[in-house]
């Protein structure tokens, strides 16, 4: 199967939702007025586009609309369809790896279940993949013994060196130990994990800087990914996730997993419209090919 196959069935439950309603809605209609645009609101917000983004989108459409001149509601869909592939072009990033010979740095965060610490086995099976073979995996989720134990696993199955400490030791001094260890031993890659801590802890938000500092000052210079992992099925709440994040440590990207499991992903619109933060990674299943860069034009074709 294809990945824009793959794509598509990822995506099925948020299309049923979405766009499945929208052809409903514009089918039962002759023509476009303010009545039509209002159920168009409710859909819209019910995908969790959110309020914010779904009236920006909407003042778009309302745009387009009078500047074409546009009566038939079937022209909707693809009025829709264009907008959102523009709005979600300018949010699309590439990760940061680096070609200079010193370690690439990734910083991983998130809340429980995210699919943190499968999100970082994935991206060490694509960067063996892709020719990046020494990789180091850090385990500075010291606060549950079964996380140490399950980055170990991942480590192994993958080939990739383990730093970790006892459980409850310090995370600083583990990511501390790992970026020494990754800048003398000519390692490729680095993937940070970090406890799956709940956005609204402040001591483990203060700690986040911690690691973060840390690790900048081993470095002598900034990590180059602080990826945050979002749990697509969250909605709205992953919205305020990556906010609260993004206070604690400027996140240079996010990887939105389990969209095949909701039919919330559009989420992902409010993220690009109000978060700036640019969407680099989307998982749509388990194995570890579901882990994709995030291409707006792949992700409305599927949708749409």
């Amino acid at each position: 199967m294809s990945w824009l196959d793959r794509l598509k069935t990822g995506l099925k439950r948020t299309q049923q939702r979405l766009v499945g309603q929208v052809t409903q809605l514009l089918s039962s209609r002759h023509r476009i007025d303010e009545e039509l645009l209002e159920e168009l609101e409710a859909i819209l917000i019910g995908a969790d586009l959110g309020t914010d983004a779904t009236l920006a989108l909407l003042d778009r459409v309302r745009e387009e609309v009078r500047q074409r001149g546009l009566q038939d509601p079937q022209e909707l869909l693809q009025l829709l369809a264009d907008i959102l592939r523009q709005q979600l072009r300018a949010a699309q990033g590439s990760l940061a790896l680096r070609q200079d010979g010193q370690p690439t740095v990734f910083l991983v965060l998130g809340v429980n279940g995210s699919g943190k610490t499968t999100t970082i086995a994935k991206l060490a099976q694509r960067f063996r993949s892709d020719g990046r073979a020494r990789i180091t995996l850090a385990a500075a989720d010291t606060f549950r013994a079964a996380a140490i134990e399950q980055l170990a696993i991942w480590a192994e199955r993958t080939g990739a060196k383990l730093i970790k400490h006892r459980p409850g030791a310090d995370p600083s001094a583990v990511a501390y130990d790992a970026t020494d260890y990754a800048l003398n031993h000519g390692q490729d890659m680095l993937l940070i994990d970090t406890a799956g801590r709940l956005h609204t802890k402040h001591n483990l938000m203060e700690e986040l800087k911690k690691i973060n500092r840390v690790v900048e000052k081993r470095l002598g210079r900034p990590i180059d990914e602080r990826l945050l992992v979002l749990d697509a099925t969250l909605g709205q709440n992953a919205l305020s996730q990556a906010r609260l994040f993004n206070e604690a440590v400027p996140l240079t990207g996010i990887a939105l997993t389990k969209l095949d499991g909701t039919g919330k992903g559009g989420i992902i619109v409010p993220i690009a419209q109000e978060l700036h933060i640019p969407v680099k990674l989307i998982g749509v299943g388990e194995s570890a090919d579901d882990l994709r860069d995030f291409v707006a034009d792949e992700f409305v074709e599927a949708l749409f």
